[in-house]
């Protein structure tokens, strides 16, 4: 926007930005401050609870990088992807998961739309509310993205209202990811994490030499198996000196939400979602246990993820096992999600669609 009454006091919005050679939005108000990279799939980077200078979103070492300006040196499906995964929250549309070949298209790992740019629309700019639009078509499927965020004066909750669209002429299957990651200062051994009753799943096999889950596992939310015979309490958070990298899933969900509260500060972050098309929640637990690239070890994160299927192999995979979100020949699946910081201590009980949070 060229033209707008600049304000400096309660909602405010601007597509003027560029970060590292990335046009980049940013939506605040008077309690958080978002970073959208445009340019690369509408990621949000940074989400920043103002009172307390929290970032909640994860940063990879690398960070952020322009692939207008880089070569990736091998055409490897999964390692381009992550060459420029820079942490944050990715909408992994239409192929959560590893890389394969589908519908005579080879589609690395997460797909493509949160690699390409993203049309931004500013579709309300007052001191009450500000929402930008975000647009993408895929470029191996007949695939419209968009995604709209929402800011409102006096509230630290994002509303994300999002919707793909089958612009083909025959009934697709996709996977649907909603790939957030977390870090510190959220994200400590003091943290303890809210969902709502549960399954627990383990993934089929383990995914790195530093696994510790018990492969194939299933139980009730908390309790999962190691394979040392253990049982680990999925509500308390390891440290980094866990060195331990896996993936589970909770699945069954009485609703969709989840809470991680840093027990220690006091400080947290929940998000809520549409249980009825979000069936699973990945829950990516890299605590210092990835060796090699592209982790090295470097890395304490948590990916909570909110999907429409079960397993990371992708599509292929997921329409074997009955998970695929299939969206007919001109249809759409419209999803909103919720998602923000909030403050408190005690047992988290809920968090309802508006992203309310409620202890005990």
């Amino acid at each position: 926007m060229n033209y707008q009454d600049e304000r400096t006091t309660g909602c405010r919005v601007s597509d003027a930005w560029t970060y590292r050679g990335l046009k980049t939005v940013v939506l605040e108000n008077e309690f958080v401050r978002i970073t959208v990279l445009a340019d690369k799939g509408a990621d949000i980077y940074s989400f920043v609870h103002k009172p307390t200078d929290t970032d909640f979103m994860w940063k990879t070492p690398w960070g952020v990088r322009d692939p207008s300006k880089t070569v990736p040196p091998t055409g490897d499906p999964s390692s381009i992807w992550l060459d420029f995964y820079e942490g944050g929250w990715q909408t992994v549309v239409l192929h959560g998961g590893y890389s394969d070949q589908v519908y005579g298209a080879d589609f690395g790992i997460h797909g493509d739309v949160n690699l390409i740019p993203w049309d931004t629309v500013v579709v309300e700019d007052t001191p009450e509310s500000v929402s930008v639009r975000f647009s993408a078509k895929s470029v191996r499927m007949p695939m419209k993205v968009s995604k709209t965020l929402t800011l409102v004066s006096g509230s630290s909750t994002l509303k994300v209202e999002e919707s793909v669209t089958n612009e083909g002429e025959e009934d697709l299957d996709v996977v649907w990811l909603e790939h957030i990651a977390l870090g510190p200062p959220v994200l400590s051994d003091k943290s303890r994490l809210f969902v709502p009753e549960s399954k627990l799943l383990s993934h089929p096999e383990s995914i790195d030499s530093n696994s510790k889950l018990e492969p194939n596992f299933t139980g009730d939310w908390p309790n999962m198996n190691a394979k040392d015979g253990s049982v680990l309490d999925f509500s308390r958070i390891p440290p980094k000196e866990d060195r331990s990298l896996d993936m589970a899933y909770m699945t069954e969900m009485s609703e969709g939400w989840y809470a991680l509260l840093n027990e220690e500060t006091n400080i947290g972050w929940a998000v809520s979602y549409p249980v009825e098309t979000f069936k699973y929640l990945w829950y990516w637990r890299n605590f210092g246990g990835g060796y090699g690239y592209p982790w090295y070890g470097r890395c304490y994160n948590a990916g909570l993820e909110p999907c429409t299927s079960f397993g990371n192999g992708g599509i292929k995979q997921a329409k074997e096992n009955g998970s695929a979100l299939n969206i007919e020949a001109g249809a759409t699946v419209s999803v909103t999600i919720t998602a923000g910081p909030f403050t408190g201590s005690g047992t988290i009980n809920r968090v309802d669609p508006d992203g309310n949070v409620t202890f005990e």
